[in-house]
């Protein structure tokens, strides 16, 4: 096997194997460099003498057990034109006309081995192509925290502002200086960073003031029913369902401030007075009724329910920068919510989206107008509805050219589904981890996913120490840079958590906090359906009271009506005993009267004439008053 084929990943052909060389191997390395000047070879040559100066120099370290002396700090790096191989590559790559946010240096060894930081190799992403999104990834414990810290401490020198998710609170050192040691100094010595402590401008957040931090409250109809159901847990039946309670709400003017809001809807639209609104447009089942009920209980259980409500967050606070022109830091404190992933991974997702409806097209910039990093990615896309990644994908793709940078910082690439993963053009890839034939088939995809590189991937993505990553970016050009093995430079400031008061020292200070300090709960949903279900409650009391009065009316009238017509027929019963008391009266005034008797055909006497006109006037009474016709 020749030297070259020996060679490690990014080293200059023919260099060592290891950090020590034998005489043989110098001896070939003396011979390849004469045969190399003799065929007049001038590259050959100068790479084969390079690489024996570089063995010789390892071999006397390795003989004189000296300590490697580090590169003075005000040593500038040298320029390319003495670099070779792939060093120059990577070099040229990342070499850009304008503003540039350093990452690091480039690393060469044997992989395995411990690798030479190259200081005069600088990796790093051009500002003007940071809004074309990217991924921090790899295993717990291989710094990708600092590695947010330290790209947040360089954007914000940067005057560019930032916005990031601080789940367990490390992040709060941000507004510490940091403290100067032994270990720090070799580290950014090596890697030719200027170390200094430094204090960054930041802003302290909470979720609705759970937690340290100016209060982030947003309202139920902003926060909308894809994200508000991939936070209650719903499946896609009662995701439509929820969408259609949002816009039954929406057409009826009724504001979804708080959850109460919704819950009173819901109720709402259930009850007896509510049912038939939905009908027309699909209806609401009570069993989904109930399940998105129960979560939301479940909700106000954990206390998230303070998230919703007013008032509202305006997310161009976050385009801020502090007094001294640098990029304000944003930082979200997640703490008290860290066990609640779906709702502050959902709540990054809404912070995203208000920013794409919120800002104006600016196309290509220099600079970014903010970098949003959404920590513990994976969390926002586990369970998720297709219509919810459908959402995540267009927010995300289309944000660029509201001059805003994505940065997924996740475990594992394979946490990112496929079409988010090819929006990102930028790479910072730590550490893999291959336990099972789970992570080995995510380590040869991730491995995949990088351009060509004479790296073995994937044994260096598994050796790569704490603060080492795998890096290729986007040039000004849109094209992949080299893949680089890199070592991350170190934050300014404090990489411990922050001492006690100085986070509520600072939100104390907040001009914010006077907007954002004290939930209001203005008139919404909920009071305008209680005065709805009251006007529907007296309008139908006030039905039942006239149906019952007419009823009453109905039969006072009949009872009256039956009263009258027994009363007439008990006059008329009275009248005609009368009539018949009179004839009989008569006739035996008549009978006494002894009148001779009439023979057959001679005229009436005056009595049968008066008897015949008492008949008839009683039967036209009686008949009268029997029928109504009687008139009084």
């Amino acid at each position: 096997m020749s030297d070259d084929a020996a060679s490690p990943p990014g080293a200059p052909p023919g260099s060592p194997s290891g950090p020590s060389a034998s005489a043989p191997d110098l001896a070939a390395l003396r011979a390849e460099a004469a045969q190399a000047a003799a065929e007049a070879a001038e590259a050959r040559a100068a790479a084969a003498q390079a690489a024996l100066e570089a063995a010789e120099a390892t071999a006397a370290r390795t003989t004189t057990s000296a300590p490697v002396a580090a590169p003075p700090t005000d040593a500038p790096p040298s320029g390319t034109t003495d670099l070779e191989g792939y060093a120059a590559q990577v070099a040229a790559g990342y070499t850009t006309k304008g503003g540039v946010l350093a990452l690091g240096a480039l690393l060469e060894g044997e992989v395995g081995d411990e690798p030479v930081p190259r200081a005069d190799v600088q990796v790093g992403f051009a500002l003007s192509m940071l809004n074309r999104h990217g991924l921090v990834a790899g295993a717990t414990g291989t710094g990708k925290t600092k590695t947010l810290q330290g790209m947040a401490e360089g954007l914000s020198d940067a005057g560019v502002p930032v916005f990031l998710a601080d789940i367990k609170g490390d992040l709060t050192g941000l507004a510490v200086p940091g403290e100067a040691n032994d270990k720090i100094l070799e580290r950014t010595r090596s890697i030719g960073q200027e170390w200094a402590a430094t204090t960054y401008p930041v802003e302290f957040y909470s979720l609705g003031g759970l937690g340290a931090g100016v209060p982030i409250r947003t309202t139920v109809t902003d926060f909308g029913p894809l994200l508000l159901a991939k936070v209650l847990g719903l499946n896609a039946t009662q995701e439509s369902s929820l969408g259609l309670i949002f816009h039954w709400a929406d057409t009826q003017g009724l504001a979804l401030l708080d959850l109460k809001d919704l819950q009173s809807t819901i109720a709402y639209l259930t009850s007896d007075e509510g049912k038939a609104e939905l009908k027309g447009i699909g209806g609401l089942s009570a069993a989904t009724a109930g399940v998105i009920l129960r979560e939301i209980v479940t909700l106000q259980a954990q206390g998230a329910d303070v998230f919703f409500g007013e008032p509202a967050f305006d997310s161009a606070d976050l385009l801020r920068q502090g007094p001294d022109g640098k990029g304000l830091i944003s930082a979200l404190e997640l703490p008290a919510v860290q066990d609640r992933p779906a709702l502050f991974s959902t709540f990054l997702m809404w912070l995203l989206a208000d920013l794409y409806q919120d800002l104006p097209e600016v196309g290509d910039v220099e600079a970014p107008r903010l970098v949003f990093f959404f920590d513990e990615a994976h969390l926002l896309f586990a369970d998720a509805s297709k219509e919810f990644l459908q959402q995540v994908v267009q927010t995300v793709r289309l944000i660029r050219s509201k001059g805003v940078g994505v940065f997924f910082v996740t475990q594992s690439p394979k946490d990112v589904p496929a079409d988010v993963l090819a929006q990102l053009g930028n790479r910072v890839q730590h550490a893999l981890r291959a336990f099972t034939p789970d992570d080995a088939a995510a380590l040869r995809a991730a491995v995949r996913t990088f351009p060509h590189s004479p790296y073995d991937l994937e044994r260096l993505l598994q050796s790569l120490g704490t603060g080492e990553a795998v890096v290729t970016v986007l040039t000004e050009k849109g094209v992949p840079t080299p893949v680089a093995w890199t070592r991350v430079r170190a934050p300014q400031s404090s990489m411990e958590v922050a001492g006690p008061g100085v986070v509520d020292r600072i939100v104390a200070s907040s001009p914010l906090l006077p907007r954002y300090g004290e939930a209001i709960d203005n008139e919404s949903a909920y009071e305008l359906l209680q005065v709805r279900v009251q006007q529907q409650a007296a309008e139908a009391a006030a039905a039942t009271a006239a149906a019952e009065q007419a009823k009453a009316d109905d039969a006072a009238a009949k009872a009256a009506a039956k009263a009258a017509a027994k009363a007439a027929e008990q006059q008329a019963k009275k009248e005609a005993a009368e009539l018949e008391k009179m004839r009989a009266t008569l006739e035996r005034d008549a009978a006494k009267a002894q009148t001779p008797t009439r023979s057959s055909g001679t005229a009436r006497s005056p009595l049968d004439d008066f008897l015949r006109s008492a008949s008839t006037t009683l039967g036209r009474e009686l008949t009268r008053t029997i029928f109504g016709t009687r008139k009084r």
